[in-house]
């Protein structure tokens, strides 16, 4: 049907069961509106278009493995229930055509340009690009379209955005010009691709897989190439926990030592073991090491990121099995694990070169206080250093926590997120 037409169905309630299949009940009105205006944008952007679909790519946020896939570990991830979603329509004049909500610019991208040097580092357009030259390098079909997409995935939220945004451009791709036969694990390699040689950000596989495969899911990085994906079946809402994401407020310039420091200093490491990467390296034999270590002159924090790395990696296995046990009182306390092991031997919750700011680890404390007795958890969200805390929250003590974490850090700091089932869908 027609966008304007589209908008209309979806307004009269057309695609509710939908919406509340993927939001909750409680939210399919207000989403309802979304999608309607998404459309209406749609045809005002690029007029009142035949065929026009409906997309949804959800935001992800780590669980658990803080700073472990680079060094060829293991992560818990899930999909969130705030995502980017796109009115699209196929076309037949050689170009990828995206308007993204609240950005000035329309990134247009010609199918024929495969050059990673055609488009600028860190740009929409890099994304789009990749992602279409990623399936034809794979054989799969690509095609032009034109598309409008809204998101409150923000931007620097550390629920990864960019990865929503290069899933959706695949998703699109997947079912206007494949039937949408694609695996999920297959579009999120397709978009680590495009982020790695298009984007130019050397980011791992965790963000896409999460957002593309929704849901639970655990990545082993073992073999980077062949990563393994088990979805995992866990209703954390049905356990009786939110998940809430409170956004400390800091600033994330020249963070990027900072981020760079940890694998880096976790590859020094593993080279004094003969190693590339720290996965084959045992706690036992760090251990016995550390004497002569300290006197060879690498530095005591990358010793401490590396006991850092064997334990969580260690700690994802074991939170995969309280999550398929449904146990949520170890769930809690692997989660805590993880946080202190963050603060105390990761060291990624602030940045030495501004060591007066230190927004994380004030939200840190405050949630510790609001939680102590009360059956939650709270750890680092993601890279660290600034921008988010996660903590789970009894339900019955959510608008609370709201209220008591809002009033300290900030009106609108707190946002209070589900886990969704759906990854990458068409509605």
């Amino acid at each position: 049907m027609k966008a304007v037409q589209l908008a209309k169905a979806i307004r009269s309630g057309a695609y509710d069961e939908r919406l509340t299949a993927l939001y909750g009940a409680d939210k399919a009105a207000a989403q309802r509106g979304r999608y309607a205006a998404a459309a209406e944008s749609f045809a005002a952007e690029f007029g009142d278009l035949e065929n026009a679909q409906l997309f949804s790519v959800p935001g992800r946020s780590e669980i658990i493995g803080n700073h472990t896939d680079h060094q060829h570990g293991a992560v818990v991830a899930a999909a969130i229930d705030l995502d980017i979603i796109a009115v699209a329509v196929p076309a037949i004049d050689g170009k990828l055509i995206v308007k993204s909500e609240g950005f000035p610019d329309v990134a247009v991208v010609d199918i024929t340009k495969q050059n990673p040097g055609d488009y600028p580092d860190y740009s929409d357009k890099a994304l789009i690009a990749g992602m279409n030259v990623g399936f034809k390098n794979r054989g799969y079909k690509t095609g032009a379209f034109k598309a409008y997409t809204t998101s409150d995935v923000l931007r620097g939220s550390g629920l990864s955005s960019s990865a929503a945004f290069e899933v959706m451009v695949g998703n699109i791709l997947n079912h206007l010009y494949n039937d949408g036969g694609i695996d999920a694990p297959v579009i999120a390699q397709i978009a680590q691709y495009s982020e790695n040689v298009f984007f130019g950000k050397p980011c791992g596989l965790m963000d896409q897989t999460a957002a593309a495969v929704g849901g639970f899911v655990n990545i082993d990085f073992e073999d980077p190439k062949k990563p393994v994906i088990n979805k995992l079946d866990f209703d954390l809402t049905g356990a009786g926990y939110a998940l809430c994401i409170v956004d400390t407020g800091g600033n994330h310039a020249d963070l990027s030592p900072d981020y760079a420091s940890v694998p880096g200093e976790m590859r020094e490491l593993a080279g004094r073991f003969g190693l590339e990467y720290l996965r084959p390296l045992k706690m036992e034999t760090l251990r016995s090491k550390i004497y002569e270590l300290r006197r060879s002159g690498i530095s005591d924090r990358a010793i401490l990121r590396g006991m850092h790395f064997i334990a969580e990696n260690e700690r994802v296995f074991s939170q995969v099995e309280n999550i398929k046990k449904g146990d949520i009182k170890a769930f809690l306390a692997t989660e805590l694990e993880s946080g202190n092991s963050s603060m105390m031997l990761l060291q990624n919750v602030y940045t030495c070169h501004n060591y007066a700011e230190q927004g994380v680890t004030i939200a840190l404390a405050l949630a510790a206080q609001f939680l102590e007795g009360r059956e939650g958890a709270w750890r680092v969200h993601g890279g660290g250093f600034a921008g988010t805390i996660q903590c789970f929250v009894r339900l019955c003590d959510v608008d609370e926590f709201v209220t008591y974490m809002d009033g300290l850090m900030g009106e609108g700091r707190t946002k209070v997120l589900h886990v969704r089932a759906d990854g990458a869908v068409k509605l």
